[in-house]
């Protein structure tokens, strides 16, 4: 599995002409809610959906916030805007949790891995289904592997 994460929009598009695995992005949001150079603009997110790839969501404020701003007051708003964002553009199928918790600012509420439970209560105020957040909390993750296993 290549990951798109940490790659520019060139070297995205030369692994996208090359491979014929399932597009991932570990860790990416939507440069169309936040315009950070790290972020997809809707051209590779429909390359990631055609491929039948992942995109696993970054939670990095300054990833995830339309200013960009390294500012850890960032609400689960914003965290749901991205994903309100990328599960029509993709499909729900497509959209899995992604983090950064390596030494990325997560919003407060979130902060690290204990804090994702708040994130799957978020998503369930959103009116996320319970079937949609184990697609983006395990089973998404688990079909790309696959799929991405059979390709090797």
């Amino acid at each position: 599995m290549i990951d798109v994460s940490h790659l520019n929009e060139r070297g995205f598009w030369d692994v996208a002409a090359l491979s014929t695995a399932p597009l991932v992005a570990t860790h990416a949001c939507a440069h169309a809610i936040c315009p950070s150079t790290r972020n997809l603009i809707d051209r590779q997110l429909d390359a990631i959906r055609d491929s039948d790839g992942v995109i696993g969501l970054n939670l990095a404020v300054n990833d995830l916030r339309p200013d960009a701003n390294l500012d850890d007051d960032t609400p689960l708003e914003v965290v749901i805007r991205q994903i309100e964002y990328l599960a029509p553009r993709v499909g729900i199928d497509r959209v899995a949790l992604g983090s950064d918790f390596d030494g990325a600012v997560m919003p407060r509420e979130i902060k690290d891995a204990s804090g994702l439970p708040r994130l799957i209560e978020a998503m369930r105020k959103a009116e996320f289904s319970e079937t949609d957040i184990r697609k983006f909390a395990l089973d998404n993750w688990l079909r790309v592997f696959g799929l991405t296993w059979k390709e090797s």
